[in-house]
């Protein structure tokens, strides 16, 4: 039986953004993600009326940055991201194509409402040394392509922080840098600290065993700090094993600023204050019935 989504949570005193989200049919989503029974709009009208109000929408290969991008141009509540995921890229060097899909996220990533090139990045936990150089040569394309269009870039970083920053120093970081869900420790927040990159944390620095994470919230300048939920993962605590949503926020958003025994009017504008620094307004008008939320291959 498909487990149902939690009830409303109470509303945020100022709304804020979740910038990390996936919000496409089950029938895009990548092999083993949960089953999105929420549609986009009923998704977001939720999430407005829980002080969330707006989100990045994020790609994980061509048809799912298709489709956010589109979906973006004609939702003023929804910016995109666009990216392969780094589990991606072994298997398109391996097939030849991975160069055309990075000029597929090339062209996206020019479109007004897309913010960022993301999640891109390492993931050394499903990805073993075989895959890994075509890991590293789409991560730098992808920093390369969000340096050359003014974006931000959401990093996946998974067992593999070592190599992310040495990586980002190498051939140096996007302006406005994002580790998405973060994973890391206090080491790796000093770092992020040191080198003015974002830290987006996700309904797991709820969870019980996440001390590494709420240590690390300690330690970030709170003008460092973003929220995401990377739904329909990561359910925050009390209402782990449901689905997750956007307007679930509240519950992290909470939990976060109870850690940091910040008042919650305050972190909130926080929150906002540095989503908005790092994707620009979500205010500029989409494009009215443009396009379609048609997803494609790689032309």
């Amino acid at each position: 039986m498909t487990p149902e989504y939690p009830p409303l949570p109470e509303p945020l005193p100022v709304a804020v953004y979740d910038n990390h989200t996936h919000l496409e049919p089950s029938g895009d989503a990548p092999p083993g993600r949960p089953e999105t029974l929420l549609d986009v709009h009923e998704h977001l009208e939720r999430a407005a009326s829980v002080g969330v109000a707006g989100a990045v929408q994020v790609g994980t290969d061509v048809a799912t940055s298709r489709w956010s991008a589109e979906l973006a141009a004609r939702e003023p509540r929804l910016l995109a991201a666009v990216a392969l995921h780094p589990n991606e890229a072994p298997e398109l060097e391996a097939s030849g194509s991975l160069d055309e899909a990075i000029a597929v996220i090339d062209a996206l990533a020019a479109q007004p409402r897309v913010r960022a090139v993301g999640e891109t990045g390492l993931d050394f936990f499903r990805t073993e040394e075989p895959g890994r150089p075509a890991q590293f040569r789409s991560f730098e394309a992808h920093i390369d392509i969000a340096k050359r269009h003014g974006i931000a870039m959401q990093i996946h970083d998974r067992d593999a922080h070592d190599d992310v920053v040495a990586t980002l120093r190498r051939v140096g970081a996007p302006e406005r840098t994002v580790f998405h869900c973060y994973s890391g420790g206090v080491d790796l927040a000093r770092i992020a600290a040191a080198e003015g990159w974002y830290c987006s944390f996700a309904g797991n620095v709820t969870f019980k065993n996440a001390e590494n994470l709420r240590e690390s919230l300690r330690v970030l300048p709170r003008e460092l700090i973003l929220v995401e939920t990377d739904a329909p993962y990561l359910t925050p605590v009390p209402l782990r094993g449901r689905p997750n949503a956007p307007y679930l926020v509240p519950h992290t958003v909470r939990f976060m600023a109870e850690t940091l025994g910040a008042p919650l009017d305050e972190f909130c504008a926080q929150l906002a204050s540095n989503t908005l620094a790092v994707y620009g307004s979500w205010e500029d008008d989409p494009v009215q019935g443009a396009i379609t939320t048609t997803t494609g291959d790689a032309e």
